[in-house]
């Protein structure tokens, strides 16, 4: 059985899916292993260390998906490369259904196989191939990052014989695993952070990191079965408006990082709200790219309104690709581990296996 991956579009996607480290992983469970010439070169990976963990290199990627049982991809294939897809074989990666519908429903009128990580379930046994965790932890620390570059100012307080500089403070919306690891980025430079999340549950999480909780009475539970939020009512939503209008008023930084599966992420700050903080704060919105938790928030684009920087981020990842791509090759790995069957010499689609059935979109 042959894993097969193919370059990326490097304009839009600098991660790769094979990692040298986890292609000699995958060969080490009786698989082979092949990628297209010139794979991860622009990563500063030369096929050579490919080639010294037993990776085959083949000149295209017609090649390549021709002859793979199994494609990893991080992201959904082009039209082109769909049309050369093997029959019959499998796609792993993080394909996003509902935005790439139409590649999907032609991907699947081939038999193919189509696994999406996104869909994971919160379980231990998924531990080590939740993508969506991964990769999260890296956006929340990059968040803080280019907050801090765009921040005019000094973060940490500072007394000095001219006076004291005040430290900066940070306001998390979502304390998911970006939030959170926002929330300790943010901390280790010196800020007074705060946060805020619908779920209940992640009060403590917050306060384990050093950050204020900043809650909204409820009585609904705001948490699904599988740990992630649930969209508000409009009553939260109104409270919510109003806790956000004092938070405002005194934070230097807002990053959001609120998303609903499945869903556009909810609109948090209206444009009244945005406008009430002062001028030559952030507004950094992870969530850009569904929608955004923002007003004026724009993917790939900083806009300024009244002396108000908004941040909105497109292709977070591709500013740390090497990072991103070795913890997403390791997610891959333990997914291919799960589904492969050293006995049977044959991957073993088994619906009564939890991760497989979440994660398999085309159910037969």
């Amino acid at each position: 059985m042959i894993v097969g991956s193919i370059k990326e579009n490097i304009t839009l996607e600098k991660r790769v899916s094979l990692t040298p480290e986890s292609a000699k992983n995958i060969i080490g469970l009786g698989l082979k292993v092949c990628v297209e010439k010139g794979y991860a070169i622009h990563l500063g990976i030369n096929d050579n260390k490919y080639k010294d963990v037993g990776v085959e290199i083949k000149e295209s990627s017609k090649e390549v998906l021709h002859l793979s049982d199994l494609i990893t991809k991080v992201n959904c294939p082009s039209e082109e490369e769909i049309e050369t897809l093997k029959n019959d074989s499998i796609l792993i990666g993080m394909l996003n259904p509902s935005k790439n519908k139409n590649q999907i429903d032609k991907i699947i009128n081939k038999k193919i196989k189509l696994f999406s990580l996104e869909f994971l379930p919160r379980i231990t046994r998924a531990q080590s191939m939740d993508v969506l965790s991964s990769q999260s932890n890296l956006a929340g620390y990059r968040a803080v990052v280019d907050c801090v570059a765009e921040f005019e100012k000094a973060v940490p307080m500072m007394m000095t014989a001219a006076g004291t500089v005040p430290a900066a403070k940070v306001l998390v919306i979502g304390a998911g695993v970006a939030g959170l690891q926002a929330i300790a980025t943010a901390k280790r430079l010196g800020a007074i952070v705060s946060a805020t999340d619908v779920r209940a549950a992640s009060k403590e999480q917050v306060e384990s990191l050093g950050g204020k909780f900043l809650s909204v009475e409820q009585k609904e539970d705001m948490e699904t079965a599988g740990g992630y939020a649930k969209e508000a009512s409009d009553e939260y939503k109104k409270k919510q408006a109003e806790l956000m209008k004092e938070a405002l008023k005194k934070n230097d930084i807002v990053i959001c990082t609120a998303l609903i599966p499945g869903k556009p992420a909810p609109r948090i700050l209206t444009e009244d709200l945005v406008k009430l903080m002062k001028p030559g704060s952030i507004v950094y919105d992870l969530a850009a790219e569904q929608g955004g938790n923002s007003a004026f928030s724009e993917a790939g684009k900083i806009n300024l309104v009244d002396g108000i920087k908004i941040i909105g981020v497109k292709n977070l990842m591709n500013s740390l690709p090497l990072t991103a791509s070795s913890l997403y090759a390791k997610n891959l790995f333990s997914f291919i581990r799960n589904l492969y069957s050293k006995e049977k010499k044959d991957f073993n689609v088994n619906l009564e296996d939890e991760i497989i059935e979440k994660s398999l979109i085309n159910k037969v």
